[in-house]
């Protein structure tokens, strides 16, 4: 399978974050906890230009715990200031602002020494499709500032928000990059949303996930759709699926379309488990690579 969208937007928004990053003081970079390493836009590392940089650590509800404490510590070492959030139930959201002024507080030191007092820290929210940035801002202000969806693509245009006397955000639409040099990130960003739907083949991707998750996670699907599956080829396993999940074309044959979607969407709300898809250590699935 072959993974890529670049819609015009996106190239159009990345010109633009070109344009504002003299504006700002530090760049919020929210990832999936489940992909920290293939939902991390590598233009952002080009476009930063010496700010300083957070890396929120977004959907960690659904994430393996044990490895997005790897990954925190991974990118911290890297000068990562990072935080662990759920946004959509608004958990580690009051660490936030610390991690802002913490990130800041050379600037807002030099501005003190200039005689600037209470000055807004300048904040560019930046992610890419899907990644739930919009609900993190909102979550973050307490208001409903922005779109959400469950779907890429939602934010079109970038908002200025006034957080409050200290922080004023940025908002940006969710941006990939135009060519995934390894397709395996793309998967991972298949398996999560990131890419639109309509643009692969859900079969071939369900096929996939249940390879990995057999390969690493190998009680779920048996705990969770109450499938014997140690023994079985991904073909059977979603066929077992699309039995249990009811998914039966006329003639009596199970849909495996219907059924890859189940598994997808199972998958991406939680209902598995915590799933993580990459760790430091071996961050494309089944290949070393480093970052």
């Amino acid at each position: 399978m072959q993974f890529q969208w670049y819609p015009g937007h996106m190239a159009k928004a990345k010109k633009s974050m070109q344009e504002d990053i003299k504006l700002i003081d530090v760049i919020i970079e929210l990832v999936d906890s489940r992909i920290p390493y293939s939902s991390k836009n590598p233009d952002i590392d080009t476009l930063a230009n010496g700010k300083a940089r957070i890396l929120v650590m977004n959907k960690c509800d659904l994430a393996d715990s044990v490895i997005t404490d790897k990954w925190i510590k991974h990118y911290e070492e890297k000068g990562y200031f990072t935080v662990c959030v759920d946004s959509k139930n608004n958990k580690g959201m009051k660490a936030v602002n610390s991690v802002i002024q913490k990130a800041c507080s050379k600037k807002i030191e030099r501005d003190r020494r200039r005689g600037i007092l209470n000055r807004p820290v300048r904040a560019m929210i930046v992610g890419i499709p899907n990644v739930g940035k919009s609900t993190f801002i909102n979550s973050f202000t307490g208001k409903s500032c922005t779109k959400t969806g469950n779907k890429p693509g939602v934010t079109k245009g970038k908002q200025w928000i006034r957080l409050n006397k200290n922080v004023e955000l940025l908002d940006t639409p969710g941006i990939l990059w135009p060519k995934f040099e390894d397709q395996k990130a793309g998967l991972n960003l298949a398996f999560t949303g990131a890419i639109k739907d309509e643009l692969y083949n859900i079969y071939e991707l369900s096929m996939l996930l249940i390879k990995f998750l057999s390969e690493n996670y190998s009680d779920i699907v048996e705990s969770f759709y109450q499938i014997e599956n140690k023994t079985l080829s991904e073909a059977e396993i979603l066929e077992r699926i699309a039995v249990r999940r009811k998914c039966i074309k006329n003639g009596a044959k199970p849909d495996l379309d219907k059924a890859g979607r189940y598994l997808i969407d199972d998958f991406r709300a939680g209902r598995l488990g915590r799933i993580t898809l990459e760790k430091p250590d071996v961050l494309l699935i089944g290949e070393n690579k480093n970052v």
